[in-house]
């Protein structure tokens, strides 16, 4: 290692150098978190629901978390979502047009007990679905 007076020019190679190796840099210099990302980068989306599925939890939590799948209107990719809240489920109907954004998990990953759903529906039928569960709002017959 050169950490000498006149060494400014070797360590900034070598720092260009070592970068690529880093993931995350690589990642963002090719933008690639964007180029597989059903939300093309955006930090929600609207979609249509196909189906509602319940999904198994981790161990060593039990339950079945209700989930939906969802076809998104932008480009026709197919995710599935979790609907939080007690209940919530019972909001969500067939061919509904839900809006979903990230769980949250680390790195955009799944979070918590929930294997393999990275997003959650936060309206339907532009109407919020925290507000459908506490019985604020009702939803709007289409």
């Amino acid at each position: 290692m050169s950490y000498g007076l006149y060494a400014v020019r070797k360590l900034k190679k070598d720092r260009r150098r070592w970068k690529k190796k880093d993931k995350d840099y690589v990642r963002r210099l090719f933008r690639l978190k964007q180029k597989h990302d059903p939300l093309e980068g955006s930090h929600m989306a609207r979609g249509i629901v196909l189906e509602k599925v319940g999904i198994e939890a981790k161990q060593p939590c039990s339950g079945i978390r209700k989930c939906v799948r969802v076809q998104l209107i932008k480009n026709g990719k197919q995710i599935t979502a979790f609907a939080p809240g007690d209940g919530a489920i019972k909001f969500i109907d067939e061919h509904d047009e839900v809006l979903v954004e990230g769980i949250g998990g680390r790195k955009g990953r799944s979070m918590g007990d929930i294997p393999g759903v990275r997003y959650r529906v936060i309206a339907v039928n532009d109407v919020s679905l925290k507000e459908l569960v506490k019985g604020k709002k009702e939803k709007p017959i289409r």
